[in-house]
């Protein structure tokens, strides 16, 4: 459990940037649904209720010596499966997709968990090896772990979460020493399985949301919609932005969920150039202390941990910022401590727990 002398080698910095993300994000938040269909949700507050109880799971996985939560992964892997067993079944559905639980207080999300439970799996598997090198054996052992819960999260379907649960696993083989020639040789099979999965893998919406990624504008009211009126609102802004709350295409609805996927583009029409650098900065800033903590770690186990849960969200934030500058195709992948959600509020800070109890006990027998 927490020692108090280990309450000096908190990063505090990295905190104060996380908690900057997140005011942020509520600020956004709130001016998005200011006016419009949202207006009368007060979906701000639910947010500040997300971030207070992701403060508490930070403080929890903070807490916690990670090595302990590691010698338990087994177990936290197997609660995360079995709620993903139940949604598959029983969850909630909005939107075409079944991916809730519904607790009545609020609505829970596991595949926003699965992503740091992988990480803590993966990093207890690749701790454990004595091996010098890791060897095929050991990467196929790593994408079961992954593919267990990929697959359920792809079933709900879930295909943007599902996407973010494999850098976790392609981070940690890196930082374990796989050979380069594996990364190649998988690469290579990416590249040549394509063509099979745009047939069976894909389903029909998804195969449009490519197809409509290179040429919007042949669906500009229809599939291409939502990456036209992005482009525009993240362009609108100029270099210092339109103000707080005055952001027409945000707060009168031609964004579609502009408090949520979108909120970057949100963030670029009211804030502007400068608005997007300053919050850019603060990503980056996190990402590089996150970094630091790996290779500041004083074992492999609390190096491999770090890698994955960042592997994870730096795939979603990078998705998310070039997806709201059409870039890359629309995917429901909100951005990490910023969108509009209680499940990926909590379960992102509770990363952020892991990372910062690996810093804190670098100098821990």
């Amino acid at each position: 459990m927490f020692e108090r002398r280990l309450y000096f080698h908190v990063d505090w910095a990295m905190l104060a940037a996380i908690l900057a993300l997140c005011l942020i994000g509520l600020v956004q938040i709130y001016s998005a649904t200011a006016v419009g269909p949202d207006a009368s949700s007060r979906i701000y507050v639910t947010q500040i209720y997300g971030i207070v109880l992701g403060m508490i799971a930070l403080v929890i996985c903070l807490s916690i010596d990670y090595r302990s939560l590691a010698d338990k992964s087994h177990w936290i892997y197997l609660g995360i499966i079995v709620l993903l067993i139940y949604v598959l079944f029983f969850g909630v559905v909005r939107g075409g997709s079944r991916r809730w639980i519904n607790l009545h207080v609020f609505m829970l999300q596991p595949s926003e968990f699965a992503k740091a439970t992988v990480a803590l799996v993966l990093a207890k598997f690749f701790g454990d090896s004595r091996r010098g090198v890791l060897t095929s054996a050991d990467l196929l052992i790593g994408a079961a772990i992954v593919a267990v819960p990929l697959l359920m999260i792809y079933k709900q379907p879930d295909l943007g979460t599902a996407a973010t649960i494999v850098p976790a696993l392609v981070a940690v083989a890196f930082i374990a020493g796989l050979p380069m020639r594996i990364f190649g040789i998988l690469a290579l099979v990416g590249v040549l399985a394509a063509p099979a999965a745009w047939m069976f893998a894909l389903k029909d919406y998804q195969r449009e949301r490519i197809s409509t990624f290179l040429d919007p504008e042949k669906d500009a009211r229809g599939a291409g919609y939502q990456q036209i009126q992005a482009r525009i609102t993240t362009g609108s802004g100029g270099l210092a932005g339109k103000g707080f709350g005055k952001g027409t295409q945000a707060q009168h609805g031609f964004l579609p969920e502009a408090q949520n996927d979108f909120i970057f583009s949100a963030l670029a029409e009211e804030r502007g150039f400068v608005g997007v650098l300053v919050t850019l900065g603060l990503y980056l800033f996190v990402i590089y202390r996150a970094l630091e903590a790996a290779r500041l770690a004083k074992d492999r186990l609390g190096a491999y941990l770090v890698g994955g849960v960042l592997a994870s969200f730096t795939f979603q934030v990078l998705y998310n910022v070039t997806m709201a500058a059409g870039l890359a195709p629309v995917k429901g992948l909100t951005l990490p401590l910023m969108s509009y959600g209680g499940s990926s509020m909590i379960a992102t800070l509770a990363g952020f727990g892991l990372i910062l109890n690996v810093r804190m006990r670098r100098f821990t027998n």
